[in-house]
């Protein structure tokens, strides 16, 4: 009976160990939740303005243009947010709006809007600055689960 039960400890271990050595070698992104996409994407010109909460989606986007001029006073962007991946993705987005020293302003008043990205597409996402103290923003990004989209 100590004979199986030393046989069974060591093919846990055998097995832990194997899968501790595959995920250790596996390239995994450094993106946390929360973090921006400048840290999978570093080469990306506009990837500081790109905040995606799932690292596998974050390797799928990037913003490929950025275009912005004032609007009675009101930032106005227009930012072109590509997808390098093969199927559709169905999105939401939102923009947060920061003054000049880093301040999020009118928090949680941008409403989520959806989006679908068919495979390698490139959409244009409009965002208008809720007041004239916008200096800068980021334009946050999720998946939206295929679940809630069946009816």
């Amino acid at each position: 009976m100590n004979t199986t039960i030393s046989k069974r400890s060591f093919l846990l271990i055998a097995a832990l160990s194997t899968t501790l050595f595959i995920s250790a070698c596996k390239n995994v992104p450094p993106v946390t939740s929360g973090t921006g996409t400048d840290q999978i994407a570093p080469g990306q010109k506009f990837s500081k303005h790109l905040q995606v909460h799932n690292p596998e989606l974050a390797t799928k986007l990037h913003i490929s243009d950025i275009r912005s001029r004032t609007n009675n006073d009101l930032l106005e962007v227009n930012l072109s947010l590509t997808s390098t991946y093969k199927k559709t993705l169905k999105l939401q987005y939102q923009f947060t709006w920061f003054d000049k020293d880093g301040f999020v302003l009118e928090a949680g008043k941008s409403p989520w809007q959806p989006l679908s990205l068919h495979g390698m597409q490139t959409a244009t996402v409009p965002g208008l600055a809720p007041t004239n103290q916008v200096a800068s923003f980021s334009l946050y990004v999720r998946e939206v689960p295929e679940e809630f989209f069946k009816f």
